[in-house]
């Protein structure tokens, strides 16, 4: 047996409600919300007496999901990665959007920041990268049919 699909894409964030309004401002729909700590949850991350509050976020149509979580204990002293777009290893999530310019100003609201330009590749799509909670970036891809 191999790969069946992707169940979700997690992010730790400092800020679970402003992560939250975040991506609800983007669409997604908050699909529940928990406490997550225990035994199970220790050998899991490798972490001792981890205690997390998370939400389970789902696109409107269901195929997609993100788990935001913040870490209670044990605290880090490291922040997010903030670099540019280009370097390994940095966090991006990609959404199909109707609407583009004003996603993108309704996430400004909410602390996102243009990274680059719009751009129009072809006459097939716009394309942007917004700055997102915990230096995620997340990408917005308008289709042009």
């Amino acid at each position: 047996m191999g790969l069946l699909r992707l169940d979700h894409t997690g992010i730790v964030v400092e800020d679970l409600e402003a992560a939250i309004a975040f991506f609800t401002e983007l669409g997604m729909e908050v699909e529940g919300r928990a406490t997550v700590e225990g035994e199970w949850a220790d050998r899991l991350t490798a972490l001792d007496g981890l205690r997390s509050d998370i939400a389970m976020l789902r696109t409107p149509d269901g195929s997609g999901r993100i788990e935001l979580s913040t870490i209670l204990h044990p605290r880090t002293t490291a922040r997010a990665p903030w670099e540019p777009v280009s370097t390994p290893g940095i966090p991006r999530v990609t959404f199909v959007v109707e609407g583009l310019d004003g996603v993108i100003e309704g996430l400004r609201a909410h602390g996102g920041r243009l990274e680059g330009e719009v751009v129009r590749y072809e006459d097939a799509l716009r394309y942007g990268y917004v700055r997102g909670p915990a230096g995620v970036i997340v990408g917005l891809v308008e289709y042009l049919h």
